[in-house]
């Protein structure tokens, strides 16, 4: 039986890591983000970016892998919300190839992040997500997140506006 593993991101990991971040994207927002705004999602412009991310590492990304077909992947680092601590960490991105929804994917994914993020000092991690999300929602709270009050936001994708809650929870 094989186990998903998961190990760094290289540069070589950026289209398949561009190619899940759209269908998963298309997929799990199609009934969030307006139809237009999902058929623009480009493979090329994100593989631009996720190769940007991996060779600058920031975020740092890791990949989950069976024989090493990669099945999903993360993007963490330090928080990017002003006034945050230096010891809060954020969850950039977490997907999976929709064809691999559960089956442990996000776990090893979650698994690792967190252990990145306290091995980088980080005993709070954060994370910003569709407030309408059911999916990312009850996975992350599952994962030990809570939302964060008086922590939504409103902001415009593709022409429409959508909400994001914040939410958090202890890495110690």
């Amino acid at each position: 039986m094989s186990v998903i593993q998961v190990r760094p991101a290289t540069l070589r990991d950026a289209k398949a890591i561009a190619e899940i971040h759209v269908a998963a994207s298309q997929d799990a927002y199609k009934a969030l983000l307006p139809a237009a705004a999902l058929d623009a999602m480009s493979v090329q412009k994100r593989q631009a970016f996720w190769r940007e991310a991996i060779d600058l590492c920031e975020p740092q990304v890791i990949v989950a892998h069976l024989d090493n077909k990669i099945m999903g992947f993360a993007g963490f680092d330090r928080s990017r919300d002003k006034g945050t601590p230096a010891t809060t960490g954020e969850v950039w991105a977490l997907f999976a190839s929709p064809e691999h929804w559960d089956k442990g994917v996000g776990l090893a994914l979650w698994d690792a992040t967190r252990d990145g993020l306290q091995e980088e000092g980080c005993t709070k991690a954060t994370l910003w997500c569709y407030l309408r999300n059911e999916r990312a929602l009850r996975f992350f709270e599952l994962a030990g997140f809570k939302r964060e009050l008086g922590s939504a936001r409103t902001t415009e994708v593709g022409g429409s506006r959508v909400e994001e809650i914040r939410l958090f929870r202890s890495l110690v």
